[in-house]
């Protein structure tokens, strides 16, 4: 009751110049910074009042506030002024006796921004303990949480984990300059939202699993901009789960990436499709998977994909396009039209995220490093791919005795149409630089190959593939073996020569 009463008083008290000025100091209506006050009634207020007013910006001052659920609304902005710190509950049941409530939602809204050079913390390491507490004594269901993963740990399935931001048929949506951190599962899950600008925010958060930096889900006019990820799962991530509708007409730029998965990905979830996806200017750094992964494995059709201008250091691999069918209700999507121009990557000998707080898991199989791959399935090939200005270079050593068989026994490669994908799906590959089945249309121009260690494989092989087009391909410190394996390839065209660094001859 007293509550109630003072958020009564408090927002009679609200002076009429800040009224006046369409911004709603959360203080002004009861918030307090005490460290332990759960302030989300404050907050859900001052939101109500500026939706109400028509809009307005609530503003969250200098403090670290503890908040549990809140949902935005139309018209009204959430400014974290400098020094501020939106810090999440520690307490479980604040987000639901069941599946876990995000902590900032906003659904059907319009015209709905998160702004300021403040801070969203998902105070993850405190919550995770109260998680296991009430895990422990039954007061919370999860039928897998006492099942080791593979970072040895017992983990809650993700509805028991709250997300931070979660935005659903929103349209005009603005996230700039803040900062978010220590998720227990995806940080942003932004579904079938229409009309968004992301702009210079940075994402923090190797706390748990599932921490997605971003997760565009079905949304279309997109640009996320100038923008930094250092998380323990995807960087930068579209998803499509609605098999009507697609991610569309998204622009990415000039943003950095950490992952201890894949930097930018298409993908898993792929029900609908991706169109008209355009990146440019990406660096990727101390990344475990691929710097670039498009995966279409439950019916999407991916096209018209224009990627240009990514520099990776230390990451696990450089391309992964996959055509797959996992999902057993439709038949395979489609992959094509996708161009990827002016992109330098390192591939280490060792782990790229070892170190990390969640780093990726080990593999469990001895393998030699891992090629750039384009797998599609027999019958329904990947089509009209061109990779334009390729620099990669190899640092690992392969050795035969980790893994090998002959490179003319590609029937030994499976095909697994229906496992997840990711670069290490088929095991240990043939091929050093890469690995290309089921495809039509491709087109490789200006690639340079370097093998700073020693690979028995060669760099390049080619299964079912027709109407191949190969020019400029220079491969430096490749040993004495064909550089380039063909079988089963339809109207090949192999323009200029195949360089290494210690001969000059055309192989076919």
């Amino acid at each position: 009751m007293r509550s109630i009463l003072f958020i009564i008083f408090s927002v009679l008290l609200v002076n009429s110049a800040e009224a006046k000025s369409g911004i709603i100091n959360i203080k002004k209506v009861g918030a307090v910074a005490d460290g332990k006050t759960d302030n989300a009634v404050y907050i859900q207020k001052a939101i109500d009042m500026a939706g109400k007013a028509g809009g307005g910006t609530v503003l969250i001052p200098a403090g670290t506030f503890i908040t549990g659920v809140i949902h935005l609304k139309s018209n009204v902005e959430l400014r974290l002024a400098p020094g501020a710190v939106l810090m999440a509950s520690a307490k479980r049941i604040v987000y639901g006796p069941g599946k876990a409530s995000p902590l900032i939602c906003a659904e059907g809204q319009q015209n709905v921004s998160i702004t300021g050079k403040g801070i969203i913390d998902g105070n993850g390491d405190e919550l995770l303990k109260d998680i296991y507490k009430m895990l422990k004594n039954g007061t919370l269901k999860d039928s897998e949480w006492q099942t080791y993963n593979d970072w040895h740990q017992m983990r809650p399935q993700e509805d028991n984990r709250p997300k931070l931001i979660f935005f659903e048929k929103c349209n005009k949506v603005t996230i700039k300059n803040i900062t978010i951190k220590n998720g227990l599962c995806w940080i942003q899950d932004y579904r079938s939202c229409t009309n968004m600008v992301v702009d210079s925010i940075r994402v923090v958060s190797n706390t748990f699993l599932n921490n997605d930096g971003i997760d565009l889900v079905d949304c279309k006019n997109v640009k996320l901009t100038n923008s930094f990820f250092n998380v323990a799962d995807d960087g930068i991530c579209l998803k499509s789960s609605d098999p009507l509708g697609a991610c569309e007409n998204i622009y990415i730029a000039n943003c950095k990436i950490r992952s201890s998965a894949s930097a930018l990905k298409m993908g898993t979830a792929s029900f609908g499709g991706f169109k008209k996806i355009t990146v440019r200017g990406i660096y990727v750094y101390d990344t475990f998977r691929s710097a670039i992964a498009i995966e279409s494995v439950d019916g999407a059709v991916i096209e018209d994909i224009d990627i240009r201008n990514v520099t990776a250091k230390n990451t696990g691999n450089a391309i992964f396009i996959r055509l797959g069918k996992r999902n057993k209700k439709s038949p395979p999507g489609k992959i094509s039209n996708v161009f990827i121009a002016n992109v330098k990557v390192e591939v280490p000998a060792g782990k790229p995220d070892a170190g990390y707080h969640m780093e990726g898991p080990a593999e469990l199989f001895p393998h030699n490093i891992f090629p750039s791959s384009i797998m599609g399935l027999p019958g329904y090939n990947v089509t009209n791919v061109t990779l334009e200005n390729i620099d990669i270079s190899y640092k690992g050593i392969a050795k035969k005795s980790i893994a090998y068989f002959n490179a003319d026994s590609l029937i030994k490669v499976p095909e697994k149409s229906g496992d997840y994908p990711e670069f290490s799906m088929f095991g240990e590959l043939p091929a050093s630089a890469f690995y290309v089945r089921h495809a039509e249309g491709i087109t490789f121009k200006n690639m340079r190959i370097n093998h700073v260690g020693e690979d028995f494989r060669s760099p390049f092989i080619f299964d079912d593939v027709d109407k191949l087009n190969l020019s400029k391909i220079n491969v430096i410190n490749s040993k004495e073996v064909p550089v380039i394996i063909l079988n089963n390839v339809k109207h090949p065209s192999l323009n200029d020569r195949f360089m290494t660094e210690a001969k000059n001859t055309l192989i076919k």
